[in-house]
């Protein structure tokens, strides 16, 4: 069956001469954001014929060590509520959500 709509995500990555990002903005129409700056991003993609997931992590040079920290805590929090809603598998979901908080302990987020 074709797809009715399609709606489009879009991401603009500036990068220096030596090709590091120094600047990260993303679009996505449907969700009202227009050219925002971002100073981190996590992408990834499964591909089901090879069975594995494509990634592409990128970061400006002038992401603080401190948020980052703390954009990976939060993104870990994210995986586990989207493996709960995808799985239904609340054993796991709760594994992920304990590594979580030993995560923020550990580097003293909370």
């Amino acid at each position: 069956m074709a797809a009715i709509h399609s709606s489009e995500i879009t991401l603009t990555v500036g990068l220096d001469d030596n090709r590091v990002p120094e600047t990260l903005k993303w679009s996505a129409q449907d969700g009202g954001v227009d050219n925002e700056e971002a100073k981190a991003m996590l992408l990834s993609v499964w591909d089901s014929k090879k069975k594995e997931s494509l990634k592409i992590d990128l970061w400006t040079k002038d992401m603080p060590v401190d948020e980052m920290k703390i954009f990976f805590h939060q993104t870990l929090v994210s995986l586990s509520d989207t493996f709960m809603k995808a799985t239904q598998d609340e054993k796991m979901t709760a594994q992920m959500k304990e590594f979580c908080d030993y995560f923020a302990e550990k580097l003293e987020l909370k």
